[in-house]
């Protein structure tokens, strides 16, 4: 029989509370739930999209192989005096649209903001235009698409076999008219630049009254 006592055992602290019940009055400590603006937004996009390219769709559609076909044969100086015209109306086009944007500024005046963007409208649609001319001489991507339709009179096919050069002349033809476009308006901003008056005075002329020049002053020993 043992004489000695048991210890008596020390008792577990009691585990932390993993949960804790939220308490009227206390701010959450979650953030307020962003709004899911994805659906909203991919809705938008697709139909924007679509009125984009509608445009250059039709163009192909109704006038691609009349444009190549009877059109731009038939221009002064033939399919590539056309094409030169096309590439060089690029820039043009270009710049008359995105011109007007640029000056607006929607804190100073919204009125004047707004009949910039549609002074800007005439632009745009002149680049729908020479985007869909084009276009019309894109050919498809896989050769196996290349069919009739495709070597028809006026299409893309057709145009590149009857016209192989045409991308280098409408290529060259927009890079000139941009270079010649650049130096325009550069000169122009140049002079549109006052030129700050000149602060150097021209020196007075000696008085008559003093032969040596120096306005009846000695001069320096």
């Amino acid at each position: 029989m043992s004489g000695g006592s048991a210890r008596p055992k020390r008792r577990k602290a009691a585990g932390s509370a993993l949960r804790y019940e939220h308490r009227p009055g206390r701010p959450s400590v979650s953030g307020p739930e962003k709004r899911g603006w994805g659906c909203l937004w991919a809705c938008l996009v697709l139909p924007g999209f679509v009125a984009l390219i509608m445009p250059l769709v039709l163009f192909d559609m109704y006038w691609g192989h009349e444009l190549w076909g009877d059109f731009a044969p038939a221009w002064p100086g033939g399919a590539y005096a056309f094409t030169g015209v096309v590439g060089a109306l690029v820039p043009v086009v270009f710049f008359a649209w995105v011109a007007p944007l640029t000056r607006m500024d929607w804190k100073r005046s919204r009125a004047r903001s707004l009949a910039r963007v549609a002074a800007s409208l005439p632009g745009l649609g002149a680049c729908y235009l020479v985007a869909g001319v084009i276009a019309t001489t894109v050919r498809p991507k896989r050769r196996r698409d290349w069919d009739s339709g495709c070597y028809s009179e006026g299409g893309p096919c057709w145009v590149h076999v009857h016209y192989p050069w045409l991308w280098v002349v409408g290529l060259v033809s927009t890079l000139v008219a941009a270079a010649l476009l650049i130096t325009l308006l550069v000169r122009l901003s140049r002079r549109a630049t006052p030129t700050p008056p000149s602060t150097s005075a021209p020196p007075a002329d000696p008085t008559p009254g003093s032969p040596t020049g120096t306005g009846g002053r000695r001069p320096p020993a």
